[in-house]
């Protein structure tokens, strides 16, 4: 497959999908790459930072890697910062592809008193780096659920427009313009902000992305309508009218795959923008609720003027990877662009 072969050539591309094969095994095995419960309390209450991994006991003189358990101290009077206490009576080793004491296998944890968080902990003392990888689950979901419902609804409603015209097209395209005159993120908002207070998460995303899917599908019913313009007067589509195909068969059987290539595409540069949308509602409190992780969410803690300055590492790692990912979208989509363009094909 030529297309296929000129994928593999474009190494930007390949990093994409890489970095997208990654995040999603990541966020399928939560529960093997998280070492807690995204809603445990951690025993000593407090907000640390990063756990140091420590290589050598300093009382034994031995050479494993262990870590300490940590808490805050009293208030520096002169700083207002918290002193972390280290103690180092209690060397605790790190167990990789282990059993915790609830019987699930987890990647890394550790053999005594100490826990070890690799991003720190927050303000209810919770894993930060569990919550990371239980929250990816919901932050990247959003964009192929939104995806699986956006694109079908734009991809039908511009390809009877085009097929169809006259009164058809009229009305359908007013609708989608219509659709795309209003902002998108006030339209998230207002929609959001009307969502019953007492309903779960798991309810609360699903509509969110039902929000974020209904109002997505409009740009690509207006590129879809023109296509199928052009395309519906080609010979195979009137041979297949003349034999007597109903309108709908033609339409999804001869007209719409030949704008599936631009549809992967679409749908692939597309995706970014469900996450984001997520993230934006999360992060102004009208997404994912606590205790329940995202993203999103994770990043409220960004307007806390003292964690920006004191805690910096509960801040960063979620605004990273939402970086990251929307990065590695546009890359494999640029890439497909390059290898599916007709074009190029025939070279």
């Amino acid at each position: 497959m030529t297309w296929w072969r000129k994928l593999r050539t474009n190494r930007l591309a390949q990093l994409g999908a890489i970095l997208l094969i990654a995040l999603y095994a990541v966020a399928l095995g939560a529960d093997f790459f998280a070492p807690y419960s995204p809603y445990e309390s951690q025993l000593n209450g407090s907000l640390l930072p990063p756990t140091h991994v420590y290589w050598r006991d300093a009382a034994t003189g031995r050479f494993f890697p262990h870590v300490y358990p940590t808490t805050q101290g009293p208030v520096d009077i002169n700083t207002g910062e918290r002193k972390i206490v280290v103690d180092r009576t209690q060397p605790s080793a790190l167990r990789i592809f282990h059993r915790n004491d609830k019987g699930r296998l987890t990647l890394f944890d550790t053999a005594g008193p100490a826990r070890i968080n690799v991003l720190g902990t927050d303000e209810q003392a919770r894993d930060q780096f569990s919550r990371l990888i239980h929250g990816s689950r919901v932050s990247l979901s959003v964009g192929l659920i939104g995806i699986a419902i956006s694109f079908p609804l734009g991809m039908l409603v511009g390809g009877m427009a085009g097929y169809f015209g006259g009164a058809v097209d009229a009305v359908l395209m007013r609708l989608v313009e219509v659709l795309m005159t209003i902002p998108s993120i006030y339209l998230l908002v207002a929609l959001a902000a009307v969502l019953p207070a007492g309903i779960s998460s798991t309810q609360r995303f699903l509509l969110i992305v039902l929000i974020t899917s209904l109002v997505g599908w409009a740009g690509l019913a207006r590129v879809i309508r023109g296509q199928v313009l052009s395309i519906k007067e080609q010979e195979f589509v009137q041979a297949s009218r003349v034999m007597g195909g109903r309108s709908l068969y033609i339409i999804t059987r001869h007209i719409l795959p030949q704008t599936a290539t631009y549809g992967i595409i679409a749908a692939t540069l597309a995706i970014p923008g469900f996450i984001l949308a997520e993230a934006v509602l999360s992060f102004i409190g009208l997404g994912i609720q606590q205790p329940d992780a995202s993203w999103g969410n994770m990043l409220t803690l960004a307007t806390n003027a003292s964690i920006l300055v004191l805690q910096p590492w509960l801040v960063w790692p979620p605004a990273i990877l939402i970086v990251v990912t929307s990065l590695a979208f546009n890359l494999l989509g640029d890439g497909l662009r390059d290898a599916l363009d007709p074009r190029t094909l025939k070279q």
